[in-house]
């Protein structure tokens, strides 16, 4: 009797390791430019905000790694999901790209920087609020109930302070953003995602 080419649990080993590997060069982004900030402090003024937006990043990317274990439980995997989950992983990586550029030479200061690439910046986080929906989806309708009704309030909230973020360069805004964006951040991790189910 011929055996099917591949069981749904040795497709996700595959799809792990090369969602593994966007990610890991997101990582890998962020802690270069953080290691080039230490090796040369002075070069260019630091941000309080957008440090704040790196260190989020970064428990984001370790966060997603953790939570997409979730996709083992996907049962029938195809071509189109396979290039939306490798598609979120990009997008993940391209935020990293947009806090940390390959050059710092057009600007004075990483606020220079971090409100002049604001709308990739905010345009592209919006969007992984919304691809989130949508993995929550592909892991099953249990999985998406789990989250309730607050999942229904803070995904378009989340998007909408994007939005503002996008058009406006208040300080305090920004500040209050990042500030609300890791607590709650915080919160939900250790809420919902202490361990995995």
């Amino acid at each position: 009797m011929e055996q099917p080419l591949s069981q749904a649990h040795d497709v996700f080993p595959h799809l792990r390791i090369v969602m593994g590997m966007v990610i890991g060069l997101g990582v890998t982004r962020l802690l270069s430019g953080v290691a080039r900030i230490i090796q040369h402090p002075a070069a260019y003024k630091l941000y309080p905000v957008h440090l704040a937006w790196v260190a989020s990043l970064l428990l984001t990317l370790v966060h997603f790694w953790w939570w997409q274990f979730g996709l083992f439980e996907v049962a029938d995997w195809t071509f189109g999901k396979y290039l939306f989950i490798i598609g979120y992983s990009v997008t993940l990586y391209l935020l990293c790209a947009f806090l940390f550029p390959d050059s710092m030479q057009d600007y004075k200061s990483y606020e220079d920087y971090f409100f002049a690439r604001r709308n990739w910046f905010f345009g592209l986080l919006a969007a992984t609020y919304l691809l989130d929906v949508v993995d929550t989806l592909l892991k099953g309708e249990a999985h998406f109930a789990r989250f309730g009704h607050e999942y229904l309030i803070r995904t378009p909230l989340f998007v909408i302070l994007c939005g503002i973020a996008i058009y406006t360069t208040s300080r305090r805004f920004h500040i209050a953003f990042i500030i609300f964006t890791m607590i709650y951040q915080a919160w939900w991790i250790l809420r919902l995602f202490d361990t995995i189910v």
